[in-house]
Parts: C-alpha cells; sequence; structure tokens
C-alpha cells in the first residue's frame, strides 16, 4: 500500500485527517498534517512531529506509519534506542527553562526500560549515579523507565532528585538540615528510616510501582561525590561544615515524546556555581547561611544600605566554585554558561530555530545584570512543545502531601 494511503487509513480510524505538511524520509517526501478531531489526534500528530526530526531523517517513511497504526490500536509503540536517545536529547534543547542546553547533544540514554520492581528502578538510579559521576568529570545522563500500565498506572521516583538532604523540624519551628526536604523526611521517617541528625544527611530514595506498597532505599555512601565547602582566603569557612553534593538529578518530572510520557526519567547535568552558593545555602527558606557568614567577615549588618548580604554571597559563591575546582568537581559559573546560552541561542537562530526561554530561569540569582543573558529577550516559552521535560502528574509526596 502507498504510505500516504496507509497514513489516511490509520488517521481516519483514529478520527484525525491529513492536511499538507512534508516530511522528508530516507525514502522521500510525504506531505501530512494532523488535524486534532480526536482525543488521540493530539498524541499522533506528536508523534509525526517527532519522526519528522532531522535527527531522524534517515529513518523509513514505514517507521512512522507502524508507530502511528500501533498507536491508534494501542494508544501506544515502542522506542528504539536511538530515538530515545535523540528524543531526549532534543526534550533538553527545547526545555525553556534550562540555561545549560547548549550541551543537549551530550546528553547520553541509559535504557532502563525493562525494570519492573522498586528493587531494579533502585539499581538503576544508582547506575545512572555511577555513569554521571564519572569520579567528578561529570556526565549528562538520563535514565528512561518504562511506560506507565494500560491502565495508567506508573512507575515512578517520589524523591525530588535522586540526591536530597533531610530536613528535621524541631518543636520550637527551627530546621537542621533543609528546610526544603521536611516533609519527605518527615514522610520517610514515619516508613522507618532514620536519619544521623546532622545538617547534610542524604536522604533515602522513594521508589513508587504499580504492584507494591512505597519503598525507601538507602542510597550507597560510595555513590554520593560530595564537596567540603572551603574559602581561598578565609580559613574560618570550613568550620562552618558546609557542603554540597556534585550531582544534580532531577528525578520528578516526565520525560515527554513521540506522543508517549515517561514518568520515570531521572536526568542529570552538573551545577551552575550559584545554584549551590546563591540558593541551596543562601536562600533564607533553605540553609540561610548568609548571617553566619556576614558575622564572621565582621560586616554590619544593622542595614541593608549596607549590602552586608550582597558580600556575603559573594564570598560564598567564591568558596564554592573554588571548593568544586579543588574537588575536581565540574561546575561552571554563571558568568560562563550566560554566555555559552547565548552562543546556543545563535547557533539556534543560524538554524532557523527558535529557542523558547523562560527569561527568569536562565538568568543567575546574583549579578544577573552583569551577564549577556540578561540584556535581551527570548522566543516566549512553549509549554507544549515536544519532546520536553515535563511536571509529573503528581505533584506532592503521596504520605505527607507535602510539594515536591
Amino acid at each position: 500500500m502507498d504510505e500516504c494511503a496507509r497514513f489516511a487509513d490509520i488517521l481516519t480510524a483514529a478520527g484525525s485527517t491529513i492536511t499538507g505538511r512534508s516530511m522528508v524520509s530516507s525514502t522521500g517526501t510525504m506531505s501530512y498534517s494532523l488535524d486534532v478531531t480526536s482525543r488521540s489526534a493530539a498524541q499522533m500528530r506528536e508523534c509525526a512531529e517527532f519522526f519528522s526530526e532531522p535527527e531522524l531523517a534517515h529513518l523509513p517513511t514505514a517507521r512512522l506509519a507502524d508507530a502511528l497504526e500501533s498507536l491508534a490500536e494501542t494508544g501506544r509503540y515502542e522506542h528504539t534506542v536511538e530515538e530515545l536517545e535523540v528524543g531526549s536529547q532534543l526534550a533538553w534543547r527545547n526545555h525553556a527553562r534550562c540555561v545549560g542546553r547548549k550541551h543537549w547533544r551530550t546528553l547520553k540514554l541509559i535504557d532502563a526500560r525493562h525494570v519492573t520492581t522498586a528493587d531494579e528502578i533502585a539499581e538503576a538510579c544508582w547506575e545512572h549515579l555511577r555513569v554521571a559521576t564519572n569520579g567528578g568529570a561529570l556526565r549528562s545522563v538520563i535514565t528512561v523507565g518504562p511506560l506507565p500500565l494500560a491502565d495508567g498506572r506508573e512507575y515512578k521516583i517520589v524523591s525530588p532528585q535522586l540526591i536530597r538532604y533531610a530536613g528535621y523540624r524541631h518543636a520550637d519551628g527551627t530546621v537542621t538540615g533543609d528546610p526544603a526536604q521536611v516533609g519527605i523526611t518527615e514522610a520517610v521517617t514515619k516508613m522507618g528510616w532514620r536519619g544521623a541528625g546532622t545538617p547534610f544527611d542524604v536522604l533515602p530514595l522513594l521508589v513508587s510501582t504499580p504492584d507494591e506498597t512505597l519503598r525507601w532505599y538507602e542510597i550507597p555512601s560510595e555513590l554520593v561525590l560530595e564537596v567540603e565547602i572551603e574559602h581561598p582566603d578565609y580559613a574560618w569557612f570550613a568550620d562552618l561544615g558546609l557542603k554540597w553534593h556534585a550531582v544534580p538529578a532531577v528525578s520528578n518530572m516526565s520525560f515527554s515524546v513521540g506522543g508517549l510520557t515517561y514518568p520515570l526519567a531521572p536526568f542529570s547535568g552538573w551545577y551552575v556555581s550559584t545554584e549551590v552558593g546563591a540558593r541551596n545555602l543562601s536562600d533564607e527558606d533553605r540553609y540561610d547561611m548568609l548571617p553566619a557568614i556576614a558575622e564572621r567577615l565582621c560586616l554590619d549588618t544593622t542595614s541593608e544600605r549596607t549590602l552586608w548580604r550582597d558580600r556575603a554571597l559573594v564570598e560564598l559563591n567564591r568558596a564554592v566554585i573554588h571548593s568544586y575546582r579543588q574537588a575536581g568537581v565540574h561546575m561552571v559559573d554563571h558568568h560562563t554558561v550566560a554566555k555559552q546560552f547565548i552562543s546556543h541561542v545563535e547557533r539556534e537562530e543560524s538554524l532557523g530555530r527558535k529557542c523558547p526561554t523562560d527569561w527568569s530561569w536562565i538568568n543567575p540569582p546574583m549579578s544577573a545584570a552583569l551577564t549577556p543573558t540578561f540584556h535581551r529577550l527570548y522566543d516566549a516559552p512553549d509549554m507544549d512543545i515536544r519532546p520536553n521535560f515535563v511536571p509529573a502528574a503528581s505533584s506532592g509526596c503521596p504520605i505527607s502531601g507535602q510539594p515536591r
């Protein structure tokens, strides 16, 4: 059967029609587009658009027809490893809130679609950390787990990141550790986990599967590379006892590609220095270290006009950058990554592609006006663009109800 005729039969069965859009494949050019007239048509349109990406232009036209036919009949199809890796790279390129997209082609795939138990999911996460950490020479990695079952039940990681520090709330309302993780800390404590009570206890990993109760797993200590924070000029800085982990691995977002959504898809790259120094360790509702640092610097904290917060913030970020470098752990500073992002945008524009960007996310939380990303506008964020990383269907811990 002629492929165009085959497309027409498939799409008509799904309640969609073909109008004129062209896709170039190894077998020639075929015109198509999907007019959304059924619930499944949007899913099929995303599938067709995915296979029209230049990175998949070498695939035979029959591959798209097979995928669409399977979608029409079963609501799903099986990606090849190549399609999954290309899709994850495109998802990174499309994600409007990431300033590090220049390196989108470097994202490596760990295919974990075969896992079906919580134990297997945990092991896949440990392998992710091994590959991503790489002794400090961090690699960008995504691990993709199975699709939801036909009835909608999912395999997923409940933890917001593979590595996070516990937050212990005391009776007087104060918190030891990370206040942002109090909800999950209390949840896993009810499940039987016991932390040491220090400011930097690594939380266990929370895993959910369709056929098992929610389970927690202690992360092997050898997989958690951490950096002790010291200052290049102030020896007393080490006395603050600060540290942070090397690998930022987001685990509470779904990976949407080609009309399918994978709810279990942790991905990681490396930190921008300000994420650690100007947010995690500085925010008043996180570790709130600026007052203590200002005191050790003998700064006048009686008035905001002395800019004591700004001065303490700079020294904390100097310490973070210095410490990661000394430890041999890859990190990029906010000035360098801003220049890299502008280079990425210019390259995308030269190739005739838009670069949807959330201005508020790609500018750093300190010295923003000193970076080139601050001084221009971008294509508006497009949260519907696919492939992409999207918020998980559930936004809270299933035990505590606390936001992730």
